[in-house]
């Protein structure tokens, strides 16, 4: 059988929720990081506290405690960029051999298909879990470029030291908006597994996991803290 053969034994419901958890994907990327003006996510709000940060950084004569920040978000994509490489791992080892998977899931759909359908699903969630993997790996090497610009930083009040704590503050900024990115393709590579049960429950986790990035990106307690600064 050739690929699109094999592709016409999906159902229209299998196709519409394929596309539901991609469209709701794309969607929500996009909300958190173009809100409207008036009801900013937390991911922009953290965007002036970072520029605030490369400020105070410039200022500081002892500047251990700034080196220390950058190894910690250094350590956290590399620590989230070698779980996604497993998790991939782990997805192409089920996807060589979906007999012991196909089982659990027919327990609850109560539903047989072809080896392909299954491995189908399987690749969407290996999709996801790439894309998290990618956009880590950039982010990690984002950081070591704005570690390496913070180092050419001056004294304070230097105007070549002023141009590369913004360039600095920038770096930081893009480094974490590919970090963003790989945990919201995280979020939806588990909702992604809703798809082995079936289309409705792929709608299911699909609408789950929009609304749990919404909700704490737009009305989280931490959005709250943040919303701080503004009143000040």
């Amino acid at each position: 059988m050739t690929l699109i053969d094999h592709l016409t034994l999906l159902t229209l419901g299998d196709g519409l929720a394929a596309a539901f958890i991609l469209l709701a994907w794309a969607v929500v990327g996009w909300v958190i990081e173009h809100p409207p003006a008036g009801r900013p996510s937390v991911s922009t709000l953290m965007v002036s506290y970072r520029m605030d940060w490369m400020q105070a950084f410039e200022a500081r004569d002892n500047r251990i405690f700034d080196a220390q920040i950058m190894g910690t978000l250094r350590q956290g994509t590399s620590f989230f960029a070698s779980t996604s490489i497993l998790a991939i791992g782990g997805v192409l080892a089920l996807i060589g051999n979906t007999d012991q998977l196909r089982g659990v899931a027919q327990e609850f759909a109560n539903a047989d298909a072809p080896e392909f359908i299954w491995q189908l699903k399987l690749v969407l969630v290996g999709f996801f879990l790439t894309f998290a993997f990618l956009k880590f790996v950039w982010a990690h090497r984002l950081f070591g470029y704005c570690a390496v610009v913070m180092g050419a930083v001056g004294r304070a009040g230097e105007e070549r030291g002023t141009r590369l704590w913004k360039q600095a503050g920038e770096l930081n900024i893009r480094a974490s908006v590919n970090f963003t990115r790989g945990l919201r393709a995280m979020y939806f590579a588990l909702g992604a597994l809703g798809w082995l049960v079936g289309p409705i429950a792929l709608a299911v986790t699909t609408v789950g996991i929009t609304y749990l990035l919404w909700s704490r990106e737009f009305s989280s307690a931490p959005r709250e803290i943040l919303l701080d600064k503004k009143g000040d």
